[in-house]
């Protein structure tokens, strides 16, 4: 073993340019870092220091001469461009298929199949935003009892439900019916539980969300971590894209900020294996909805925070800094974008200043983690030797 522990760190849906086939998925001209980049001037100069504008120009972003670690970026290898695909892909989960969406809404034998299982009405079925459809149709919500179903660009299925009309244990009760119906062709990426409260006209989201993704295949990355007794800590939403499985603890968190602060209360206290975080407000709250300044505000935030991440490694300790798929908030589309991610890799006993160039797949950093702690997934090809 070459490192103790590993920070493992996905600033989800912080992309950096787009890949060859991005036309296929309409997604031509989606750059998340340079469009962002190039809109308004961005502070970052501690993911510079790690070699973020090394990897491609950047406007007002200047490369470091002497970078502290290596740097590069990976391609998605999977089709599909959302949070299951990517974080399986890190595990070394490839696709055959994307994932189904429904920009028209749930077809018909879904809808039915909904009703029949859960016993429920239902209103909306559409794409939506989960802050304005709740608005649009709350009100009604709480006068006929009916869950709201929504999609989204992404693969999943969202039901939201006030908390005073339908209690949690109801909605996560339902949320599980759907997971368990939605197989096959239907099957979806991730089934949403969305509670809310408040009044007509000021409802809000509450932190209470829970997912229910695929189970992922038997293999990935962090079964075989189990099977070496490599302790795996969660930060975000990780717990919940891999259904818990080889995680020792998860901490459930509501923004950046959270994320944040548990990483480094993590470090304090765990002294071997690997700190899995996501980060998700960058795609949550300002991907999805076009919000260049507040995009480029958390980007800052972020940089901040890495000081101090940086400040806290340890010998035995190695950072990496990657994303899951890009989301740009300059761009007409509200979706996320088949997208290169940047990759940097730090630890105070590793190389600096090492390109490790274009990755053809992000299973090549699960594979780098695993063979750091004695082990091996079916995808990828480790860079543990580039940086030791």
């Amino acid at each position: 073993m070459h490192f103790r522990r590993i920070i493992w760190t996905v600033l989800d849906s912080v992309g950096i340019g787009e890949m060859p086939d991005a036309v296929e998925y309409g997604d031509t001209g989606s750059d998340t870092l340079g469009n962002i980049a190039r809109s308004r001037p961005l502070h970052l100069p501690n993911l510079c220091r790690l070699g973020l504008a090394n990897i491609r120009p950047l406007e007002h972003l200047l490369p470091d001469p002497s970078p502290l670690g290596a740097f590069g970026r990976c391609a998605l290898c999977s089709p599909g461009k959302d949070t299951t695909t990517g974080h399986w892909e890190m595990a070394g989960i490839h696709l055959d298929r994307p994932f189904p969406v429904y920009p028209n809404g749930f077809p018909a034998e879904v809808m039915d199949e909904f009703v029949r299982r859960t016993g429920k009405k239902w209103l909306g079925n559409v794409p939506a935003s989960g802050t304005e459809i709740i608005q649009r149709l709350g009100a009604e919500h709480m006068r006929t009892g009916w869950p709201i179903i929504y999609t989204s660009a992404d693969s999943v299925f969202q039901v939201a439900a006030h908390e005073g009309i339908i209690s949690l244990d109801e909605l996560y009760r339902i949320c599980k019916v759907v997971r368990d119906m939605l197989c096959g062709p239907h099957q979806v990426g991730r089934v949403i539980a969305r509670p809310f409260v408040g009044t007509p006209g000021s409802f809000q989201r509450t932190a209470y969300r829970r997912d229910y993704p695929v189970p992922p295949p038997e293999g990935m990355l962090l079964d075989r971590l189990s099977e070496r007794n490599v302790p795996v800590h969660s930060i975000g939403k990780v717990c919940e894209v891999f259904l818990h499985r080889g995680i020792t603890d998860c901490v459930k968190t509501k923004d950046n900020e959270e994320g944040m602060t548990a990483t480094l209360r993590l470090m304090r206290t765990s002294t071997d294996g690997l700190i899995f975080v996501n980060l998700n407000d960058f795609d949550q709250l300002y991907g999805h909805r076009n919000d260049v300044k507040g995009y480029g505000a958390a980007l800052e935030r972020a940089d901040e925070w890495l000081a101090t991440v940086l400040a806290a490694m340890e010998s035995g300790d190695l950072l990496i800094v990657t994303a899951d798929h890009g989301c740009d908030p300059t761009t007409p589309s509200t979706d996320h974008s088949r997208e290169y991610v940047p990759l940097l890799v730090y630890g105070p006993g590793s190389k600096r200043g090492v390109c490790l160039g274009t990755c053809t797949t992000l299973s090549d950093i699960g594979q780098t983690v695993a063979e750091n702690f004695r082990t091996h997934i079916e995808k990828g090809a480790s860079f543990l030797t580039a940086i030791i």
